[in-house]
């Protein structure tokens, strides 16, 4: 039996392994049939991290996305914690993770609304890592793996068991004291921000709005990408 099956998760949360299938599309579809909130799928492949959690947010979906970066900041403290001092963990806007400057893992989300004035009847976000490389792991320069990174160490398990934890502790702290702390932890982990970047959009990425949107600006007009645009079909 993977040793996946038997995660240890902190309360308020709940586990259901999906064996080797998506997580993200296990856990919209059990959102969609009313599952309840805390509730997390993963897949027991243990080459990367696949996991999903589900939300029910209590307030309009333009502000409930900034759950998305209490997830995001629960993966950067998980790795910050599991891995090497070393390895630089960042983020790409709005869903790219990367791992000593390469892309290593991404952030997917979806709710049961696409309606930033309605209040979503649930929330799923997935995290998916690379623990493992394929192959001889060097066919693209800009894609690692945790293996490659001087990560050896990091199983899928125990990397599971820390997302949770430090996720649900930056959830307690979105819900106790708003989007500002979670806004200024992620501006720190953002390398692109007053720079010129080519993802999601062309131009030069002057910061984040107060919902985690990002402020682009191209020619002499800055313009919002709200985080709802990172959302899936559901």
């Amino acid at each position: 039996m993977s040793t996946l099956a038997r995660i240890d998760l902190p309360p308020l949360l709940k586990g259901c392994a999906v064996g080797r299938g998506d997580p993200f599309a296990a856990a919209v579809a059990a959102a969609r049939a009313e599952t309840e909130p805390g509730l997390i799928h993963y897949s027991e492949a243990e080459d990367a991290l696949r996991a999903a959690i589900t939300l029910a947010p209590e307030e309009p979906l333009g502000r409930a996305v900034g759950a998305i970066l209490a997830v995001e900041l629960g993966l950067a403290d998980a790795l910050g914690a599991l891995a090497p001092p070393e390895v630089a963990v960042q983020f790409d806007w709005p869903d790219r993770l990367r791992v000593n400057g390469a892309l290593c893992g991404r952030v997917r989300a979806a709710a049961s609304t696409r309606d930033p004035e309605t209040e979503p009847d649930w929330l799923v976000v997935g995290v998916e890592v690379a623990i493992a490389a394929e192959g001889d792991g060097g066919a693209d320069p800009d894609r690692t793996a945790l293996h490659a990174e001087g990560c050896g160490e990091i199983a899928a398990p125990a990397l599971l068991e820390a997302w949770a934890r430090h996720t649900l502790s930056w959830i307690h702290h979105y819900l106790s004291d708003g989007l500002a702390p979670l806004h200024a932890a992620w501006h720190g982990k953002c390398d692109g921000i007053g720079r010129d970047v080519t993802y999601p959009e062309t131009g030069h990425f002057t910061g984040l709005d107060e919902r985690g949107g990002m402020l682009l600006r191209t020619g002499g007009t800055v313009r919002l990408i709200p985080l709802t645009q990172m959302l899936e079909e559901a």
